[in-house]
């Protein structure tokens, strides 16, 4: 009698440890559980930890909860502008709601996936081609709104989207380079044209002050010719003082104070 008692327990004990080994579950601290008893919903969300479950009748379904890093395979479209571009992005989400983004869709992961494809190809529509070159930051937030408007209701949050990379024709490519260098040399004439306007006006004033004081003027020639003179590899030719040329017009000039002598009548 002892010993059939002996043998029932034991089989209990296994019974019951099968039991609680089959009932145990663990949520990692980075999911949540979700538990369907018979094909529905039931109870609250399981949080990270020990958790058990009816065996057989219970089914633990665990959802992550960190944020997902989604690529957006590269999208070709037409912008407003009628240039054919390719554009990539990536999208950062995570799972708010564990029992909806288990219910209320099939795969969370590819609707995300999908709703961020074709938004971007509406915005590649929407968008001119500067506005995707250099007005990035507007577009990641438009991008934004239009994929976490349905999303919401899958539980899940859009976090960040960011487009990667556009790509053009390489005949736009060259195009833009061409315009680029056009403006820049645009640019360079204009810098070139204004700096002789103010060389100009430099010159017009220095001009009007030699002319004031005519030994400026010789000073400035007695400066360039040692300028010149510096380099050893021209002829210089050096003029004849202005002084000297005054004299020599005027040899027999009369010394200031002198009345010079009338000859005599006959």
């Amino acid at each position: 009698m002892l010993q059939e008692l002996l043998t029932a327990a034991a089989a209990a004990g296994s019974a019951g440890v099968l039991y609680f080994a089959s009932a145990a579950r663990i949520v990692k601290q980075y999911e949540r559980g979700v538990v369907l008893r018979l094909g529905r919903l039931t109870g609250e969300v399981r949080q990270p930890g020990f958790t058990l479950i009816v065996p057989v009748v219970d089914r633990l379904h665990k959802v992550n909860m960190q944020i997902v890093t989604l690529p957006v395979p590269a999208q070709e479209g037409i912008t407003r502008d009628n240039v054919t571009v390719r554009v990539d992005a990536v999208v950062y989400f995570k799972v708010v709601d564990a029992a909806n983004a288990l219910i209320r869709v099939e795969d969370y992961k590819f609707a995300v996936s999908q709703m961020a494809q074709t938004s971007l190809r509406s915005i590649i529509g929407k968008s001119d081609l500067d506005d995707l070159l250099s007005n990035r930051e507007k577009l990641n937030q438009g991008l934004e709104l239009m994929i976490d408007s349905p999303a919401v209701g899958w539980g899940v949050q859009i976090d960040r989207v960011e487009i990667k990379d556009v790509s053009l024709p390489e005949t736009m490519k060259r195009s833009m380079a061409r315009q680029a260098e056009a403006d820049r040399e645009r640019r360079a004439r204009v810098i070139n044209a204004d700096a002789e306007r103010q060389a100009s006006k430099v010159l017009a004033e220095a001009a009007r002050e030699m002319s004031e004081t005519p030994a400026a003027l010789q000073l400035r020639l007695l400066q360039t010719v040692v300028a010149v003179a510096a380099e050893k590899n021209s002829t210089l030719v050096l003029p004849f003082p202005v002084e000297l040329l005054r004299f020599l017009e005027n040899p027999q000039r009369v010394p200031a104070g002198h009345t010079p002598e009338r000859p005599a009548a006959t």
